[in-house]
């Protein structure tokens, strides 16, 4: 198989947005969006998922955390798509648990070519080092619609919102790495014939 890669760049008059995704890396990442949890709990899912990512971001934070958070993971999630192609000879289905000392959070993903999220984190703070505690959820949901796969996130327990966060991105990050992973096999794994549609 063909090394997997992109580079998606995305302009508005609310961020400006480069990010470089490799899927076969080593899970080095080199996030800068203004926003340092932002940039942490996008660092984890690169580095958990064994994704190399260049991510800059320039965004109207004078204004709000939303639009840079929201689209760091509109941009992130085009790059696996684009870098997955029409998705042959990738195992499709992930899923896996990751605790965080107390918290614990469950992530399964499915690269269906449907974009779904169905995500509780469970979070009661008002913001996370400057990240907005609503806003992570929503990151997970826009990364989920613009990769164009079916994800599901739970925090199943845990006291502190930090580690219910990162445990959920981590959970992703390695649900992700199993579903893109190569399969062994030339198809695409799908009774239809696509995942595309």
């Amino acid at each position: 198989m063909t090394a997997r890669t992109a580079t998606v760049t995305r302009a508005t008059r609310e961020t400006s947005i480069t990010v470089t995704l490799t899927l076969e890396g080593a899970g080095q990442a080199d996030v800068k969006t203004g926003l340092g949890f932002l940039d942490h709990l996008l660092e984890a899912l690169s580095r958990h998922a064994r994704f190399d990512v260049t991510l800059a971001c320039k965004g109207d934070l004078h204004v709000d955390d939303h639009h840079t958070a929201e689209d760091c993971a509109l941009a992130f999630g085009q790059a696996v798509d684009r870098a997955l192609g029409e998705r042959r000879g990738v195992n499709r289905f992930g899923w896996a648990y990751a605790p965080l000392d107390e918290a614990l959070a469950r992530a399964v993903v499915d690269l269906s070519g449907r974009s779904y999220a169905d995500v509780t984190l469970g979070l009661r703070r008002e913001a996370i080092g400057g990240l907005a505690c609503e806003n992570i959820p929503h990151i997970l949901r826009s990364l989920a619609a613009a990769g164009r796969f079916t994800l599901h996130v739970d925090v199943l327990k845990g006291e502190n919102d930090h580690h219910r966060a990162e445990a959920a991105f981590k959970a992703t990050a390695l649900a992700l790495k199993q579903a893109v992973a190569c399969s062994g096999f030339d198809d695409v794994p799908s009774t239809k014939g696509t995942l595309d549609a």
